[in-house]
This record gives C-alpha cells, structure tokens and sequence, in this order.
C-alpha cells in the first residue's frame, strides 16, 4: 500500500472495497467480528466513565473533552483489529449503490451486526458487574454510569433519532479518516477528533448504548446494598427510587430504537451515499452477492 493519502475518489473506493468485504464475509466470521466490534466500544465508555470520577468541580466542556478523547479508544481498537460495528456498517450503502451488494444481503448484515454488538457489549456490562467495578470508589463509579443512564433515557423520541443521526455522522466520518491512514498512528490519530466531538456533545451511539443502558439496567437491579450504601451514593443522596425511569421497555423505545434509526440515516445516508454521489456515481460494478 502505498504511504501517501489518497485522493477522496480512491478513497471512496477503499471505503467501498472495504465495506463491501464486511458485507459479503462468511456468516460465521461476521458474527465473530461483531463480537468484538460491540466488546470494543463497551471498553471505550469504560474507560470514559472511569475518568468522571471526581469532575463534578471541573469546567463541564473540560470534562466531556476528557471523556469524549477517551472514549475514542473504543473506535481505534475497532478499526485496528477489523472488527465489525454496526453503525460504521451501515455505510455497506455504498457497495450497494454500485451494485456490488443485493439489498438483502445488505440488510442481512446490519442485522447481524447490531446483534453481534449488543452481545459482546453486555457480556462486557456483566463482566463489570461480577468484578464489582460498579461499587469502586466508593460506589461512585456506578453512580455515574446511572447517571448518564439516566439521561440518554431522558431524550424524547425525536430528539433520541437526531442525535443518532449526528452521532453517526461523526463516527462515519472517524471511518473515513481512518481509513485514509496509511500507518496504526494515522488511524488512531485520525478517529480521536470525530469522536471526541460526539461524545463530549452528548450525541446517540447506539452501539456505546448497546453497553452503558444495560450496565445501567444491571446496577439498578442486581447492585445490592452495599452498593447504594456507598460513600458516593450517600453524598449524593441517592437511591434506588430515584433511578426509576431505567426500564428495560425504555431503554429499548426510548433510546435503542430512535438512535439506531438515526445512526442509519446519519451513517449511510449523511457519509455513504453522500460521498458515493461525489466519487462513485456512474463507476459501478453490478455484480451483487
């Protein structure tokens, strides 16, 4: 591969090459990828939770900058290893735009991928669990993640889908940068921006929810009591009654529905068809698979 970046019509086309392989990969092999794709993410906002701790007297937007740069490890471990995410999986537009790809074949992918993701994302959230990083510091890793728990549940319905979309037009973008980087440096480097601004903005990434909803879910309902009767939670004055709006029928209606919407939109959409209409139009290869 040659070092130097390629002009946005090649790199369409690597884009297009490199979704177009995701989508058509043995089943099994893309189940695997997803896994980790889901696992991955779910370390980011790991990772992101654990450096909120002790910010509340910090500057907010310094906070959120911290956090969102963080988090952007998720997407750079995704992109190193080749695992397979769902809201980057949307932009498999493109090869289906030029024909490469039938529409089921398309839709069969996203469907598997957002699968594959939610599972390795709560086998991470139950991992967390079982280890007790819930009750750290004092419970005050826990409270933070009920916390932001409780406000992605907070959204309304439309406001939950237009974050979406702005979420996924930001982590589309990181892809694309990424996959202009010719060396890992490039590409860890290349998503931190795109992904940063996402998070400390507070838009919807269903595949970062896919973790923090239900580790939410799984700290209101299996933490026990000497979680809640940790320092952090007592300085706070909270309890579980306060934390009743995380739902398993909310997090599902409220939040994953809407956002993946508008993941689909913002990813394939707003980035896919969207650069597919500058470059690729009128360069199609119709051998659909």
């Amino acid at each position: 591969m040659s070092p130097v970046i390629p002009e946005p019509d090649e790199l369409t086309r690597e884009l297009e090459d490199a979704m177009h392989a995701k989508a058509t990969a043995p089943w099994d092999r893309m189940i695997l990828q997803t896994l980790g794709g889901g696992a991955f993410i779910a370390l980011g906002f790991v990772f992101m939770v654990t450096t909120q701790q002790g910010m509340d007297e910090w500057p907010i937007g310094l906070a959120q900058l911290i956090g969102g740069t963080v988090f952007s490890v998720g997407l750079g471990l995704v992109v190193i290893s080749g695992s397979d995410l769902f809201t980057g999986t949307t932009m498999t537009l493109v090869p289906r735009l030029s024909g490469r790809i039938s529409t089921g074949r398309m839709v069969g992918h996203w469907g598997i991928s957002a699968a594959g993701n939610l599972i390795g994302a709560v086998l991470i959230a139950l991992l967390l669990l079982f280890a007790g990083t819930h009750a750290a510091n004092d419970s005050a890793w826990g409270l933070i993640v009920l916390d932001i728990t409780q406000a992605k549940l907070g959204h309304d319905w439309h406001q939950a889908f237009f974050l979406g979309i702005l979420a996924n037009l930001a982590v589309c973008l990181a892809v694309w940068i990424a996959t202009a980087g010719r060396s890992v440096t490039d590409k860890v480097l290349g998503v931190i921006g795109p992904i940063a601004l996402f998070v400390a903005t507070g838009f919807e990434h269903s595949v970062a929810n896919m973790f923090m909803l239900p580790m939410g879910l799984l700290i209101k309902n299996f933490a026990g009591d000497p979680f809640w009767q940790g320092e952090a939670m007592k300085a706070a004055g909270a309890t579980a009654a306060d934390y009743s709006s995380i739902t398993l029928g909310a997090t599902l209606w409220d939040n994953l529905v809407p956002v993946v919407l508008g993941n689909i939109v913002g990813g394939a959409v707003l980035v896919g068809a969207y650069f597919w209409a500058i470059h690729r139009r009128g360069d199609s290869d119709p051998a659909p698979s």
